[in-house]
């Protein structure tokens, strides 16, 4: 296994769980990304997952299913995700990134983990779920609003910073950074 495969399968864990937890009624519901369900914010996982990938040349086979069952298209996205960054030939091709030059695997892990850990806690705010963040998983998403500079706020990205309130702990300040209140 790689490092790459390393971290998106501890990544992936606390976010199938939250998935997983999801009341079926519940995946309608809106989520802190303005215009997005719950269920939107895992067909963008999907999606974008799935996007970045090919374009490095990796199959990951047919879409599963997001609208029938979001959890269970999560669980089988992520298992190929997992299959094909496992291999060293893949998560090791390099090419020219949005920040310079870059390989499949540190791509993935810079904006593509990144990314999982702050929907995981879109759709469980949506949901009721566990919105509880680690330590580690703050960190990381500390580093990686860091390394996006301005470009976080781009289109399509992290609305605007809001301002968190006075006193608040260290999530919710982080959010905050994210234009999630």
């Amino acid at each position: 296994m790689t490092t790459t495969a390393a971290l998106y399968e501890s990544v992936n864990r606390p976010l199938s769980a939250v998935l997983d937890a999801v009341p079926q009624d519940a995946w309608g519901e809106d989520s802190p990304c303005a215009g997005w369900t719950a269920r939107d914010v895992v067909r963008h996982l999907v999606t974008t997952q799935r996007e970045f990938l090919a374009r490095h040349g990796v199959d990951l086979g047919e879409e599963p299913d997001v609208d029938g069952d979001p959890s269970a298209a999560w669980r089988e996205h992520a298992r190929r995700v997992l299959a094909a960054v496992s291999d060293e030939a893949v998560a090791g091709r390099g090419f020219d990134g949005f920040f310079g030059p870059t390989t499949v695997g540190a791509a993935l892990e810079q904006f593509y983990v990144w990314d999982m850990v702050v929907h995981r806690w879109d759709v469980a705010r949506a949901t009721g779920g566990d919105t509880g963040l680690s330590e580690a998983e703050l960190d990381r998403v500390e580093r990686g609003a860091d390394a996006f500079g301005e470009a976080l706020y781009s289109e399509g990205v992290c609305r605007p910073a809001v301002e968190a309130p006075a006193g608040a702990d260290r999530a919710v300040r982080t959010l905050a950074r994210l234009g999630r209140g």
